[in-house]
């Protein structure tokens, strides 16, 4: 008689949000976002979820967002600006916003890589939010090439723009169980999320 290791059931279907049909952002989960264009992410992803955005950012960074840019994705009126003083302030911010659940996205915009252990605290906090109704999404935007431990998955995301065409190179740098692809993302008009072609690569089947 064979012994099956796989049970025949579908796996759980995770809530989350779905940016394309390879692209899925976990709720109740920390995700990274890294690169030039990491703000882009977090406004494409924000205009593709309904709901207020609370978005945390450093007082002393002199750069804001600038309302005219963020229409091309979302309405600037949905957004909470949180402004903490001190370093320390911002992880807590996040940490709590997530636990509260009040804030369907919660996005944190950080002047460093944060460590492993607040990835940690925010993805029970993220759980805990769900737990008291609707599940949060975290996004953690980091400079340069990002790298936060921990985090379900890690994002990289640079303008190449052409002409008159709003292009940009998005790739996959982490998931758990996923290879890294990377995809040429398109904006047509505004608001209407990205068209995402892949990019080729040596294993990618033809």
């Amino acid at each position: 008689m064979s012994t099956h290791l796989l049970g025949r059931k579908p796996a759980r279907d995770v809530p989350g949000i779905d940016l394309h049909p390879q692209i899925r952002l976990q709720l109740a989960r920390v995700h990274e976002a890294c690169g030039p264009a990491r703000r882009s992410f977090a406004m494409w992803l924000a205009g593709q979820m309904q709901g207020p955005v609370l978005w945390i950012a450093p007082a002393w960074e002199p750069g804001q967002l600038n309302p005219d840019g963020m229409m091309a994705f979302a309405d600037p009126a949905r957004f909470i600006f949180v402004r903490p003083t001190r370093s320390e302030d911002l992880l807590w911010c996040v940490e709590e916003a997530l636990r509260s659940a009040a804030m369907p996205l919660v996005v944190g915009d950080l002047p460093g890589t944060p460590g492993l252990t607040p990835v940690r605290r925010m993805h029970l906090a993220a759980e805990q939010g769900g737990a008291m109704g609707r599940a949060p999404l975290g996004v953690l935007l980091t400079p340069g090439d990002g790298g936060a431990q921990g985090v379900e998955t890690r994002w990289h995301m640079a303008a190449n723009h052409q002409a008159e065409a709003r292009r940009w190179t998005l790739t996959r740098r982490r998931a758990r169980a996923l290879p890294p692809v990377s995809w040429h993302a398109t904006q047509t008009k505004p608001r209407a999320g990205l068209h995402l072609q892949q990019i080729a690569t040596e294993d990618t089947p033809v």
